[in-house]
């Protein structure tokens, strides 16, 4: 009986583990060979944009962004640009003042109310007819405004870009980890809608914008209220913001603690999205893609201990091969673990496993702070949040 236990166990947690990074995205494939993708011409018409930037404390890349931003291949007239400064201490303010002859508005939010709540309030203030949400580290293509827009469909209230890194060798892991959720959101919006955003590079339009809590995520949270609201979320790959990698994995563990953090807060409030008879094919998504995905710490170390119990109970040749394969892995975790420390630059063989192991850390972090009630609202320079 403990043996059928453990058995039971280890292969349930093995099961949920290889669906949410496997079957999943297989699943996606297959489906998008049987339905036709959702057509997502958009009008010839250039809607005028909102190019809305994120700000607190960011005086060592703001001008860049702005610069940036002004060397857009957009229509001068059909683009305005804002940057909202959630209550900024340093140089931020100052040097977007410096942009006003080129028509950059600064709006200053006091308080300290957080990202979200900031979106809000600027969506609140604009005219235009569609909404790009940015980093302020988060560099564009001169096209990727002309290629979000153009992707916008009848059905489709917002759009999400591509995200990469400029100096992708500091966090190989996290490279990886962008590249296989590209991946998703482009099989995603395939066969429907794509689960969540990416705070770097997402548009929405305005009549579609939905006032978020102030402690949601908001390029998760707006998505899933746009497709509780009958639209669709569309993704496009050749909108594209480049960005720097984390400068260490330590960095990606706070990151993604407080990611999974905001947005296990964020499910709970969208929980009708779950129910498989109202959202059939979403809901399989969100279960598949998010929520899954962050319990993935659990079902390692169900995986682990059963596989430890069957060893130590009834030892065979399957289940010792099952054991050693995870030691094996764990062990290369621990040696990009120890290189990591000591400041060299380890291979991917073990950086990737490690990496791995500490974001699925600060996955677990992040679902004790949900069930104890905590969650994080504001956000700092070194430690920006976007999609989980």
């Amino acid at each position: 009986m403990l043996e059928l236990t453990l058995l039971v166990v280890l292969g349930t947690s093995a099961l949920l583990l290889v669906h949410s990074y496997f079957l999943y995205p297989a699943t996606l494939a297959l489906l998008a060979q049987l339905i036709s993708t959702p057509d997502s011409t958009g009008s010839d018409t250039l809607p005028s944009v909102a190019l809305v930037i994120a700000a607190y404390n960011e005086e060592e890349i703001i001008a860049e962004k702005i610069e940036n931003s002004l060397a857009l291949e957009y229509p001068a007239d059909r683009l305005s640009i804002v940057v909202f400064s959630d209550a900024s201490s340093d140089r931020t303010d100052e040097i977007v003042r410096s942009y006003a002859d080129e028509g950059v508005e600064l709006v200053r939010v006091e308080g300290r109310v957080g990202k979200t709540e900031c979106q809000n309030r600027v969506v609140d203030r604009v005219d235009e007819e569609v909404v790009v949400f940015s980093d302020a580290n988060s560099m564009y293509e001169p096209d990727a405004i002309r290629e979000l827009v153009a992707a916008f469909g009848p059905d489709v209230g917002c759009v999400v870009g591509e995200l990469t890194y400029r100096d992708s060798s500091a966090v190989d892991g996290e490279s990886v980890y962008w590249r296989y959720e590209s991946l998703l959101k482009c099989l995603e919006s395939a066969v429907g809608s794509s689960v969540t955003g990416n705070g770097a590079i997402y548009a929405v339009r305005a009549s579609s914008y939905v006032p978020l809590r102030r402690d949601a995520i908001s390029d998760f949270a707006e998505p899933l209220a746009i497709v509780r609201n009958g639209q669709r979320v569309a993704y496009t790959a050749d909108a594209v913001a480049r960005e720097r990698t984390e400068a260490t994995v330590d960095d990606e563990l706070a990151r993604r603690c407080r990611i999974v953090t905001r947005s296990w807060h964020t499910v709970a409030n969208n929980a009708a999205l779950l129910n498989p008879v109202r959202y059939p094919l979403f809901s399989f998504q969100l279960l598949s893609h998010k929520v899954l995905r962050w319990l993935s710490p659990l079902f390692l170390a169900g995986a682990f201990l059963s596989n430890l119990g069957l060893v130590l109970v009834a030892p065979s040749p399957l289940y010792l091969a099952a054991f050693g394969a995870q030691v094996v892995f764990y062990g290369l975790a621990t040696v990009g673990a120890a290189l990591d420390r000591a400041a060299v630059s380890p291979p991917t063989i073990v950086h990737v496993p490690h990496f791995f192991l500490v974001a699925n850390y600060g996955m677990l972090a992040g679902l004790w702070n949900f069930l104890r009630r905590e969650n994080i609202v504001t956000w700092n320079t070194t430690s920006r949040e976007s999609e989980p």
